[in-house]
């Protein structure tokens, strides 16, 4: 079934059409030794599938970001929207070219190639043989923005450089190597009509602490694409932001309240302050009633679960001061994701891996023990399920940002994503499967500690409040 709207590139459920894609992409390059060994390091790779003009047939394009064993063109794959390796110099001339692809997922289905623009230097990590000064660099740099330039939807063409400038941003290194604006950028210079699209990991995992898994969906990457694919995708009918959909107020329950605290059952789906999304927070919702809040902490959007407010600025300083000391305890229930292989470790532990945030990919965070910062995660697998995925709750002693999402999906840590993170590696189902499941505190004034409980949305047990001197 052709989808209604173009996928989401932030946050998808990938389409049937897309899995059966990256399926035999997956099958192709396992069939073919050369293109085995290129990708077996790991490598992101994307799959589009477009309408063809005059036409209900579909053809599958596929593309690699960055280089593959140095390789930027290879058959069957789409071609760089700008070639860095074909030549060397910016005084030598410049050699265009074209050649036809073949997609593996269609085989039999020439599409004619746009003619390559040459590079004049192939701006390598190192830089080794670059300019001299840092205005030359900068201005090297400047003309290699330039040189990237995409079309859009309504069929406008502007280079990378303007469309970051529009939104006062400059383009961080490698913008436009990744997959979905190469695939993007072909589609819209071939005639064809973009119907939904998915990016997965192929191989091993990379070793720079990033979370990535063999065969899984991941969402596109922020830094460097977030502004890039919205402007592309001007002129496409594409889906809403699943995050930005209005949630269930009926899920909200106050869980306790007194003069001096309020605590809540949050929603998945639902901001706990006010934001830049344009919808209405939690906070917002529950002032309306209850005059000013305060807010003590934050779950991520996504996160479900115990949420304290604090009703004056006194017993708002308090409970900060708790949550920085790490006087407070909380604990999470999640259900993980089957792995590659059946569970064989401990049914409780400790994971501890230090956290740094993805600059080029904001908020994702990324495992980095050199400079990140100490994360730890007490876990107890409560059920393994004949499919294997688990029940697990978990006992944070840091608030590390996505702190549990990774530990979860890390090689390093349980290896098994959240299901339905699609940020680190599910995209089976639209809500995070994590919840706050307990918060246990000293009260502002009376001193007596409180633990407020929620059971998870699944349950039809009741939620609590206990309290002991």
């Amino acid at each position: 079934m052709i989808p209604a709207k173009f996928t989401y590139p932030f946050r998808y459920v990938p389409h049937p059409l897309v899995v059966e894609a990256a399926r035999k992409l997956i099958a192709a390059i396992d069939s073919d030794p050369f293109l085995k060994y290129l990708f077996s390091e790991g490598k992101m790779l994307g799959v589009l599938v477009c309408g063809k003009p005059d036409s209900e047939e579909t053809v599958t394009l596929n593309a690699f970001s960055g280089l593959a064993g140095g390789h930027s063109v290879l058959p069957g794959f789409v071609p760089p929207i700008f070639d860095t390796t074909k030549v060397p110099s910016l005084r030598g001339p410049v050699d265009r070219g074209s050649a036809p692809v073949t997609s593996p997922a269609a085989p039999g289905l020439p599409i004619p190639l746009r003619s390559i623009p040459a590079s004049a230097v192939a701006l390598r990590s190192e830089c080794s043989e670059g300019p001299s000064t840092s205005r030359e660099s900068k201005e090297l740099q400047e003309w290699l923005f330039r040189q990237y330039r995409v079309k859009n939807g309504l069929g406008e063409e502007k280079d990378i450089k303007d469309i970051f400038a529009a939104r006062g941003l400059v383009p961080p290194g490698g913008t436009g190597e990744c997959a979905a604006p190469k695939l993007l950028d072909y589609a819209f210079r071939n005639g064809l009509k973009p119907l939904c699209m998915g990016e997965f990991w192929y191989g091993a995992s990379p070793g720079s602490g990033e979370v990535r898994q063999h065969g899984r969906f991941y969402p596109s990457c922020t830094g460097k694409c977030g502004p890039l694919l919205s402007w592309m995708l001007q002129g496409v009918d594409v889906e809403d932001n699943p995050l930005q959909a209005t949630t269930g107020f009926d899920s909200i329950r106050i869980l306790y309240e007194d003069d001096t605290l309020l605590a809540v059952n949050k929603p998945s789906g639902m901001l706990c302050a006010p934001g830049l999304t344009g919808t209405e927070s939690l906070q917002e919702i529950l002032e309306k009633d209850y005059g000013k809040l305060y807010s003590c902490h934050r779950l991520d959007m996504d996160t479900s679960g115990v949420i304290l407010y604090a009703r004056t600025p006194q017993a708002q300083v308090e409970i900060q001061r708790q949550f920085s000391q790490r006087e407070v305890k909380k604990t999470y229930l999640a259900h993980l994701c089957a792995g590659t292989r059946p569970w064989k470790g401990k049914m409780t532990g400790t994971i501890a891996l230090p956290l740094a945030p993805d600059w080029y990919d904001r908020p994702r965070q990324v495992v980095d023990k050199e400079n990140g910062k100490q994360a730890i995660t007490e876990f107890e697998i409560l059920r393994i399920f004949p499919d294997g995925e688990m029940d697990v709750r978990f006992t944070p002693h840091t608030g590390r940002t996505h702190q549990l999402r990774v530990h979860a999906a890390s090689p390093l840590g349980l290896g098994r994503p959240i299901k339905g993170d699609a940020l680190y590696g599910d995209a089976s189902k639209n809500r995070l499967q994590l919840h706050a499941e307990s918060l246990s505190f000293k009260h502002p004034v009376s001193g007596e500690t409180i633990r407020v409980c929620s059971l998870p949305p699944s349950s039809e047990d009741t939620d609590r409040t206990d309290s002991a001197s």
